[in-house]
């Protein structure tokens, strides 16, 4: 098999254009015409490869769908508007009321919103557990649980979990292990080794190629039995293996229209061809930064799993390849040290998005995590002197430059 940067750029051998175009054209269009209305009928039946409408499928979208499905060699794929619209259409399917979710309180915060707010009243049960800690996780699963739930690499906190610890619970327990690998993305972390049965993926971050466009993705890895999951045995007796995509494209993806645009599509199939040419670059950065800032006095705490102090740094060199992702936070004196730090600079963006192309920081405890009250956000770990650096592909020492401006001012 050939390389990962090679089949990101190059796609399936056989995905050849019409005109010979060498990128798969934007089919910004609603509708398709059918040659007849037996067409027309198996298309929407299902039994007939083609298209009929741009929320249920198009052309642009499954090329990137068939593109990330290559790159990890998984069961199949589904590109969706957001990350969030991957996690809740996912939920939803494997989910409903009465059943119970295995998770973490280190998730992003839109992400516990869904699970808590939006979807508690519903009936599903959200049961928080220490993801470190294995024998912790094993005794909060039940009949009733449909998912273990967390992130490869949590945000803001930085923890890494044991992944291969978490597989072997989630095969005994025949729950699916889903995982929100954003941070890493399948160019660091091969999931199905791991025992992970779906990653969900903000294909907005390091995917899209600088934040050019907002979207998601339903990995479905190919490790677990659909069979085994009580919503979804209809779906496996008629859909067998692919029963989870089955139920996402036919019914929830569908009803829900949570459907990535064609345009979106372009542009992430663009990203993909520079994707690890762009993490590798981000995660050296990161590294180097984690350590300048570890220096500095004004600077209480630097965390980052790529340094050796981290309790995670062993973990995440053996699952990620030997990278620990663009993403590092450190702490200051309190939030207003935060705040000064922040507006003093200038290279490095004040914005919201991570493993974009350039330099972002934030507070994530008066932003992301706004919602919250300061008990919730303790117990997340989420304090107030926090500060969250998105590190990009600049000039490392240009970043370095524009840091000692902002703690000069400390």
């Amino acid at each position: 098999m050939t390389g990962f940067t090679t089949r990101a750029v190059h796609g399936a051998a056989d995905g050849k254009d019409v005109h010979g175009a060498l990128r798969t054209p934007v089919y910004d269009t609603a509708a398709f015409a059918h040659e007849s209305s037996l067409d027309i009928q198996m298309a929407f039946e299902g039994k007939k490869a083609a298209h009929s409408y741009s929320r249920i499928s198009n052309p642009t979208v499954s090329d990137f769908e068939q593109r990330l499905r290559l790159l990890t060699g998984a069961r199949g794929v589904l590109a969706l508007a957001s990350g969030m619209a991957a996690i809740s259409n996912l939920v939803l399917v494997i989910a409903g009321a009465g059943r119970n979710i295995v998770t973490s309180r280190y998730l992003f915060g839109n992400t516990l919103s869904l699970f808590q707010h939006t979807l508690g009243p519903w009936g599903l049960e959200t049961r928080f557990v220490d993801m470190t800690r294995p024998d912790e996780v094993a005794a909060a699963i039940d009949s009733n649980t449909c998912a273990l739930f967390l992130e490869a690499i949590t945000n803001p906190q930085l923890e890494v979990a044991d992944f291969t610890a978490l597989g072997t619970i989630a095969a005994e327990h025949r729950v699916p292990l889903v995982v929100d690998t954003t941070m890493v993305t399948p160019y660091l972390f091969p999931a199905a080794k791991f025992g992970v049965a779906v990653e969900v993926i903000s294909s907005t971050k390091y995917i899209s190629g600088g934040a050019t466009s907002i979207g998601g993705a339903v990995i479905d890895t190919g490790v677990f039995d659909w069979r085994l999951l009580p919503g979804l045995r209809a779906w496996a007796a008629k859909a067998g293996p692919m029963a989870l995509l089955a139920a996402l494209r036919r019914e929830t993806f569908r009803n829900l229209g949570a459907c990535l645009a064609p345009h979106n599509a372009y542009l992430q199939s663009l990203g993909l061809e520079t994707l690890s040419l762009r993490i590798d670059r981000s995660c050296e950065n990161a590294l180097d930064l984690a350590r300048f800032l570890d220096r500095q006095p004004k600077i209480v705490k630097v965390n980052y799993p790529g340094l050796a102090e981290s309790p995670f740094h062993q973990l995440a060199r053996q699952q990620f390849g030997g990278r620990f992702g663009g993403v590092l936070t450190f702490a200051l004196a309190d939030r207003q040290s935060c705040f000064t730090l922040m507006d003093t600079l200038g290279l490095i963006r004040r914005a919201t998005n991570i493993n974009d192309n350039k330099t972002l920081i934030l507070h994530p405890a008066s932003t992301l995590f706004c919602e919250f009250s300061a008990a919730e956000k303790e117990e997340m770990g989420v304090t107030d002197n926090l500060v969250r650096l998105s590190v990009g592909i600049e000039d490392v020492e240009d970043l370095k430059v524009d840091l000692l401006k902002g703690l000069a001012r400390l």
